[in-house]
């Protein structure tokens, strides 16, 4: 059947809408699409580029609001200086932070983002999202660090501070192991030849770089100790009988025991009186350091009669003396309090009933039992 001129005319206007049909959504909905949906566009695109752009941000549209692992633990992922944005991508695919590459290409390259990419370490997870991702890479990290270390700290605590500081180069058992040895480090006396860091990480806020070492980090916290060690005390412990590392031991002790500054030096005398009458410490915070991590707490409280029976060289309920190292890392009231301890002869003490923290002391066991809680 022959075609006549009204059909023909009909088929050409049909083909003529249908492209100017798809010219209005290429060049008009698809922009206005992708402007709503990711944003505007980086301003240094053309508008050919902008529709280009947003016709592929729409078959891949997906991809970009979809997470890897929902339940994805988080990594540190690094950018390299001057790293090419493909290569930052395949590791990004490679560590199962994202699935599809191309679509974050895309969806960078759409909002600039792929010139505002940083440098550094970033806490990333597979159950964020590609933009959540892109954006994440686009916070400029800090290249320092702050480390808070307070005072009574143990070196297993300092360790499990440090990736909240920024310090995400070194982990806990690296710290751990630059620090089980005091002798590689400028002490300033001696110790003996088995003696780890704990007592010479001297509480405070320090500075680091990002990228620390282990080894820095240690540095820099004895060089606090250094800073604040007065050779006088050595002297005074000398008078008590005792060597500077034993005094540095005494100092933890009263550290740990003290929740009021105060009392420190009543607390320090205390502990040289019961030194000086061959009496056993007694202290908790000995077995605490013993008894070590609970699931919970590395001091646990309150202890249990089999606690005090833990067969370790710093139970000082069972074992007189000192034990064989310090137990936290004291600050300078402490190592100030076994120099210059008050002048009484208490041989007890123990917590007040009126949750003050401070404690009641007692010349005589009779006067100690006098002052439990009702």
């Amino acid at each position: 059947m022959a075609v006549t001129s009204r059909g023909r005319a009909w088929g050409c206007g049909l083909f003529l809408f249908g492209l100017l049909a798809a010219a209005f959504v290429f060049t008009v909905l698809l922009p206005a699409w992708a402007l709503r949906t990711f944003g505007p566009p980086a301003p240094h695109w053309s508008m050919p580029q902008v529709w280009r752009l947003s016709a592929q941000l729409a078959w891949y549209a997906p991809a970009l609001t979809r997470a890897a692992a929902p339940d994805g633990p988080a990594v540190a992922f690094e950018v390299q200086p001057g790293e090419p944005v493909d290569a930052i991508l395949a590791r990004l695919q490679a560590a199962g932070l994202v699935r599809n590459p191309a679509a974050l290409r895309v969806y960078l390259l759409y909002t600039g983002g792929d010139r505002g990419l940083q440098t550094g370490q970033f806490p990333l997870s597979p159950s964020m999202t590609p933009i959540e991702i892109a954006a994440a890479l686009q916070v400029p990290r800090p290249t320092e660090a702050k480390l808070g270390v307070l005072p009574g700290w143990r070196r297993e605590e300092i360790a499990a501070a440090l990736a909240s500081a920024g310090l995400t180069a070194l982990s806990p058992a690296d710290f751990l192991r630059a620090t089980d040895r005091a002798l590689p480090y400028p002490v300033p006396f001696p110790v003996p030849e088995d003696a780890s860091l704990e007592g010479f990480l001297y509480p405070g806020v320090y500075i680091f770089p990002r990228d620390a070492g282990a080894e820095e980090v240690a540095e820099g916290l004895v060089a606090g100790f250094t800073a604040h060690w007065n050779p006088a005390w050595a002297r005074a412990w000398a008078a008590h009988g005792l060597t500077p590392y034993q005094g540095l031991i005494l100092a933890s002790i009263v550290q740990r025991e003290a929740v009021v500054p105060d009392e420190m030096p009543r607390i320090a005398a205390v502990f040289l009186n019961r030194l000086a009458a061959g009496m056993p410490l007694a202290a908790d915070p000995t077995v605490q350091y013993a008894r070590g991590w609970t699931g919970t707490t590395w001091w646990k409280t309150p202890l249990t009669a089999e606690d005090l029976r833990l067969p370790s060289p710093y139970n000082t309920y069972l074992h007189p003396g000192l034990p064989p190292g310090p137990i936290c890392n004291p600050e300078a009231r402490a190592l100030q309090a076994v120099a210059e301890p008050a002048g009484v002869d208490d041989l007890y003490f123990r917590a007040a009933c009126d949750g003050s923290g401070r404690h009641l002391f007692a010349r005589t066991y009779q006067e100690h039992l006098q002052n439990a809680c009702p």
